[in-house]
Parts: structure tokens; sequence; C-alpha cells
């Protein structure tokens, strides 16, 4: 199963977009998955006001636990947020959750989370590699 069948099954059985993403990439984090389904329990639904894609937010969260901790904006953690995040909005043109659902309602979060999954481990592999 790839990491975006496992985000996608997460949020099938109950996971909000975010812990859906951030668990998915357990593998790369090293997170408990309980860990990690707390820690995205809030982020979900554009953080339950509409802004950020919580499926965003979940692998923001994936590629900064991954890392050394470096959150400045010369940092590894920086280039790949801009990465991801430019990746997405060239998709889908928005990041906003309410911006995303605005005439799909929920019927694309699945997808969406299966991409920011998939964006979330090509990048973590990148930088293993």
């Amino acid at each position: 199963m790839t990491i975006s069948e496992k985000a996608q099954e997460n949020h099938a059985c109950g996971c909000n977009c975010a812990q859906s993403v951030l668990c998915a990439c357990g593998e790369y984090t090293g997170l408990d998955e309980t860990v990690a389904r707390h820690i995205a329990a809030g982020f979900g639904a554009g953080m339950r006001c509409g802004e950020m894609c919580g499926a965003v937010s979940g692998a923001i969260m994936a590629l900064g636990a991954a890392s050394d901790g470096n959150g400045k904006p010369a940092g590894e953690v920086s280039a790949q947020v801009k990465k991801l995040t430019a990746a997405f909005r060239e998709k889908y043109g928005y990041l906003r959750c309410s911006d995303l659902l605005r005439d799909a309602k929920q019927q694309r979060c699945n997808e969406f989370i299966g991409v920011c999954a998939g964006l979330a481990e090509e990048l973590l592999k990148e930088n293993k590699g």
C-alpha cells in the first residue's frame, strides 16, 4: 500500500485530513500513530475555520517532524514547505480549505489527502537521498 493509499484509508477510518496525512507518513517521521493523531487533531477542516487545507497542514507537520528542526527561512523545512505548497497550489489553485471546497463540498477531500501524502513522501525521500 502506498503512503497516499494509507492516508486515504486513515480518512475512511475516521481521521481528519491532517491526521490522515501525518499518520500515513509515520515511517518517515518516527511518530507513534497515537501521538500523530493528537498533534493533528485540531487541524482538520482548515483548522476548523476553513483556512489552510488540513491535508496540506498534515504534510507540513510530517516534513517538520522528519527534519533537523531548522525552521529558519533558509532551512530545509522552509524549502520543502515552499515546494509542497507551490505544487499543491499549482494543481488546485488554492491552499485554503474553504476555497478548495467551495463548489466540490467534501467530495474531493480524499483526493487532496492522497496528493498531499504523496507530495510529502516525495520530498521526504528527496531529503533522505
